[in-house]
Order: C-alpha cells, then sequence, then structure tokens
C-alpha cells in the first residue's frame, strides 16, 4: 500500500520532537491570552498561576479549563486575542441553546485551517487531480469551508455543492465525476438512498473516498454507506470552537483519527473529577490550541467521549491517534439509572440485519415515573413486505440486542420505507419528551 503525506516533516516527526515544539508553542500560547483575553487572565489569576510558570507541555495541568459557556459569557467577542482589524472570517454555532458561539480567524488561521483539511484529505486517500465534492454546509457552519478550502489548497478540483438540492447533487457527481464526496455520514446515507430511487448503482459513478463527519457514527454504518456507494469512507474529526473539520482525520489503516497535535495539543480527562486518565483509557476530549491566534483556546472542554492512542501507525505517521467518539457527556441519555449513547444504539440495531436501514428514530419518554425508550428504525421493501412472523423475529433480535448491549429495554418499532423524517445535514436521531 502506498502511503503519501501532505507534510511529512510534521506528521511523522518523533514523539521527543513533537513535545519540544508543542512546548514551545504552548508556552508562547500562554502569554499571548494572558496579555490578550480576560478571561484567561481573570482565570489565571484566581488560580494563582502566571505565564512564567509554565516552561512545557507538562505544565498544562496547571492552566484552567475552557467551556462553551465562556464563549458564550464573552459573546460576541469576548474571547477573541487577535485585534479586529486581524480578523478575517467569523463563523458561529447554530445556536440550538442560548447565544451563538462566535470564532473568529486571522489569515494565518485560515491558512493553517487549509493545511489540516489538506493534511486529512491526503490521508484519507486524496489527491491534487481528483474531484472534490463537498456537500457540507456552508455559511455560519464550518463544515463547508473548512473542507472546501482543504481540497483547494490541495490542489483538487472543488465543488461547492453544500446540502440540499439532493437531486442536483447527484447529477453534479455524475456529469463532473467526482472522485471525493464531504458531507455528513446521515446526508450519505440519503444521497444514496436517493440513487438508488434512480437506479443508479455504485459502477455508475466515479466516487471513490468518502470523508464523513459533524455528528457520531457507528462501523456498522460505514459499512453501509460503502457498500451502497461503492467507496472507502473515512471518518474526520473538528470542532468550530477548535477549527473546524480537518482536527484529526483517520488513514488508509483506519485504526483511529490521526491528531494534527503539532496545532491541537489533546488531553483525556475524568469529566467528573477533571483529572487526567491513564493512557488508553475513555474520558472526555480536551484540547488546547498551540497556534491560533484569532480565538485560542486553553484546555477547552469539548464534551465528547474518546481515547487517544500514542502508538505509531502502520502508516508512518506518529500523530497521535483518536479512538472513534463513543459519545458525548451531554447528550448521554440516562435511561432507568443507565447510562447510554445514541452510537450505541445504532451500533445495537444496525449489526443485528442488513435488511435494517440506516434511518432510525429514538424516542425518550416518562410514563408514571417510570423512564420509557423506543426506537422506531425503518425497514427496507423486501422485508417490510415480507411475513409478519418474520417481521416479529426481526423485532425480537434487535430488542434482545439492545438489552445485551445497553443492559436496558427498548420498544422496537419497525416501520416502513421512507416513513422517518431524512436529513440534510445533522441528524437528530434523539426525542426525549421528558424535557417538554
Amino acid at each position: 500500500m502506498e502511503i503519501k503525506y501532505y507534510d511529512k516533516e510534521h506528521e511523522c516527526m518523533s514523539r521527543e520532537d513533537l513535545r519540544a515544539l508543542q512546548s514551545e508553542r504552548l508556552i508562547k500560547q500562554v502569554q499571548y491570552v494572558y496579555d490578550n483575553v480576560e478571561t484567561y487572565r481573570k482565570k489565571m489569576d484566581e488560580m494563582n498561576v502566571k505565564p512564567s510558570d509554565i516552561k512545557s507541555i507538562d505544565d498544562i495541568v496547571k492552566l484552567p479549563f475552557t467551556v462553551k459557556k465562556d464563549l458564550r459569557d464573552g459573546y460576541p467577542f469576548g474571547m477573541f486575542a487577535a485585534k479586529q482589524k486581524d480578523i478575517i472570517r467569523l463563523h458561529a454555532s447554530s445556536g440550538t441553546t442560548g447565544k451563538l458561539t462566535v470564532v473568529g480567524y486571522t489569515k494565518n488561521d485560515i491558512d493553517v485551517w487549509a493545511q489540516m483539511a489538506a493534511r486529512s484529505i491526503v490521508a484519507s486517500g486524496g489527491t491534487e487531480d481528483m474531484v472534490a465534492h463537498v456537500s457540507y454546509g456552508y455559511g455560519l457552519f464550518t463544515g463547508g469551508l473548512g473542507l472546501h478550502y482543504g481540497a483547494e489548497k490541495l490542489g483538487c478540483a472543488t465543488v461547492p455543492s453544500s446540502s440540499g438540492n439532493t437531486q442536483n447533487q447527484i447529477r453534479l457527481i455524475q456529469d463532473f465525476k467526482a472522485d471525493i464526496l464531504a458531507c455528513t455520514p446521515s446526508y450519505a446515507i440519503y444521497l444514496a438512498s436517493e440513487m438508488e430511487k434512480q437506479g443508479l448503482k455504485p459502477e455508475d459513478i466515479a466516487l471513490k473516498i468518502g470523508i464523513f463527519g459533524a455528528e457520531p457514527w457507528t462501523d456498522e454504518m460505514r459499512k453501509v454507506i460503502e457498500e451502497k456507494l461503492g467507496i472507502k469512507a473515512y471518518d474526520i474529526y473538528g470542532l468550530s470552537e477548535i477549527m473546524g473539520p480537518g482536527v484529526a482525520c483517520e488513514c488508509a489503516y483506519q485504526n483511529g483519527l490521526h491528531i494534527n497535535e503539532d496545532h491541537f495539543y489533546p488531553e483525556i480527562i475524568d469529566p467528573v473529577t477533571l483529572e487526567p486518565v491513564a493512557p488508553g483509557e475513555k474520558g472526555e476530549l480536551v484540547f488546547t490550541t498551540l497556534t491560533k491566534e484569532g480565538i485560542p483556546l486553553i484546555r477547552y472542554r469539548t464534551k465528547d467521549i474518546a481515547t487517544i492512542n500514542y502508538e505509531k501507525c502502520e502508516c508512518g505517521r506518529t500523530l497521535a491517534r483518536l479512538g472513534k467518539i463513543t459519545g458525548r457527556t451531554d447528550d448521554m441519555l440516562i435511561i432507568r439509572g443507565v447510562n447510554v449513547f445514541p452510537s450505541q444504539i445504532e451500533a445495537a440495531i444496525m449489526s443485528v440485519n442488513k435488511n435494517v436501514e440506516a434511518h432510525y428514530q429514538i424516542i425518550v419518554d416518562r410514563v408514571n415515573n417510570l423512564d420509557t425508550l423506543e426506537i422506531q428504525i425503518e425497514i427496507n421493501e423486501a422485508m417490510f413486505s415480507d411475513e409478519i412472523n418474520k417481521l416479529e423475529a426481526l423485532r425480537t433480535a434487535i430488542s434482545d440486542n439492545v438489552k445485551s448491549m445497553l443492559s436496558v429495554g427498548a420498544k422496537i418499532t419497525l416501520v416502513s420505507p421512507n416513513t422517518l423524517p431524512r436529513s440534510e445535514g445533522k441528524a437528530k436521531r434523539v426525542i426525549d419528551k421528558r424535557k417538554i
């Protein structure tokens, strides 16, 4: 297998050299935020920590954490370190709860972002002579422009399709002979379903690579996407507060997502004690931006649950590998005292039978002071028209698998094809009526 790199010097540097670079950049960054961001200056003063106390990357544990509330409290520009004249781009979260989370980028930030996204595309097998079809949403969401700039930086012919207008997207993918598809995994499933309705088969399109992120997805969903589109599907990770897509991405060996550690320093902490966990243990992912100028963040708690592997990868990259995100501390469901993540439910239902579609909805309610869990799952046409006893056997098998994997029972409802709502962006999988 031929392995290519976008920036071999940094992607394959020794751990000793990498830690030296991280230390140098952290020392500079801490002084920068202390001098320019009142929130950090106040937090550090309260902890009796001065920039001079930070002498290496090992001292990062002395620094305060940052949470999303800090960004919202500073709305819109209170957490910015760069001067307003140096900010050339603004992005913001969707603002589904509370105030918008606003992030600003300097010219250098945008260039670093493009490089990191280009690294990710190359790690996924992309090359400069390919056509990249970008179906992440453009606008305030960082997905579209992040992959767009990365693809252009690499030299790809880049199609800024954005999300929506699915029939037109299918036509463009065919006519432009796109090699790379970049979108959310749920939208990839939607595209594949629409292609099937048109009678298109994987061999009718030129797609080779899929770069999917922005929402948790399982290996079971990966297999479905790869089979339906005839591609190799890669996981990419990013969040707008840190940069956007390109913080980490899988390589050809797909044994974790390589974190671009020369720019984003990762930690895994216990979300309750806030102490670092042992290497390889699961916990909350924390990032420190080592080079960001617009809105540098120190020990930002992502709420994502994952592990980190520091062993050298077969691809030759020495960058640490992020384990697949298994859920979030803030979208974790507690059902009758049991902690449940939507990604666990997805794995449980999709590992039972290939006739189950990758469209499902989780409904949580409370009846007579008891939590209830219902999972509505689409099945394909062939299965739906099958005998009642076969449908019941499938429902029972899924129910048993869910209970075995989650230690909590659920009502399984099998529904006809195209019944559940489709998503052209992030899929809304959970309806929690207990909060209404």
